[in-house]
This record gives structure tokens, sequence and C-alpha cells, in this order.
């Protein structure tokens, strides 16, 4: 069984340390003592927990088939008359569209603006950072 730390799970799920030890405390999760005695979460146990915050974060309450959903920051629009490229800030995670300038103009989207970046993709590289057996 894979133990994550307090530190990382914090990181994966996109708040501080100190809200994953509050959510420890509270209950919501359960620590365990990893190897080198730090406190840990059960891998599953934070899979499961972080898919229960991620789908109440994403409830929208209209029908897509895209699954991935990040909620952000745009940090930069970038526009001619025809296209735009709109950065987004959304956790760690740097998103770059591109889209209509017409889209940016009806979205208002802009430089501080809350948005969603939704990503519906057939090819994912998922990499394990655990060495292979």
């Amino acid at each position: 069984m894979s133990h994550v730390r307090i530190s990382d799970a914090a990181r994966f799920l996109g708040v501080s340390d100190d809200t994953v030890r509050r959510w420890v405390s509270a209950g919501s999760l359960t620590s365990v003592t990893d190897a080198a005695g730090r406190m840990a979460i059960e891998g599953r146990e934070l899979a499961k927990f972080a898919k229960e915050q991620a789908g109440a974060a994403h409830e929208t309450g209209s029908a897509s088939s895209a699954r991935n959903r990040f909620v952000g920051l745009v940090t930069a629009v970038k526009a001619d008359t025809v296209m735009a490229q709109v950065e987004m800030q959304c956790g760690p995670f740097r998103v770059v569209s591109l889209m209509s300038s017409e889209a940016v103009d009806e979205l208002g989207l802009e430089p501080g603006s809350v948005a969603v970046a939704v990503i519906k993709s057939t090819n994912v590289i998922i990499e394990s950072l655990e060495s292979a057996p």
C-alpha cells in the first residue's frame, strides 16, 4: 500500500499542509505513520477523498461528456482580430487554450478573471513517479 506524505497530499489537493492536517483532525482523512515515522495518508484513501472533493467542486448544473475541469485564474490573454491565446493558472498547473477572439469577448476573459478550463482529450499520457519493481 502506498503512503502519501502530508505535504504531497496537500500539493495534490491544491491546499495547504495545515488544511490536510485539519481534515485528519476532523476525521475526514485518516493518517498513518510511514516507514520514516512521518504522518501520511494511505494512497487509496487519498484518491477516494480527492475524487469526492473534485466531484463537489465541479458540479456546474450543465451536462457535458468532459470530465477534466480546472478552476483557475486567467493570467494572460493575447488576442488579434481572429484568434486568442488564453493562459490560466489552475493551482500549480498552467493551462493554455487557443480560441477565437470572439469567444474571449463573449466570455469576458481578461487577466484576473476566474474561469474553468474544460479539457477533453483522447491522448493523455500518465507516468508513474514510483520506481518500477
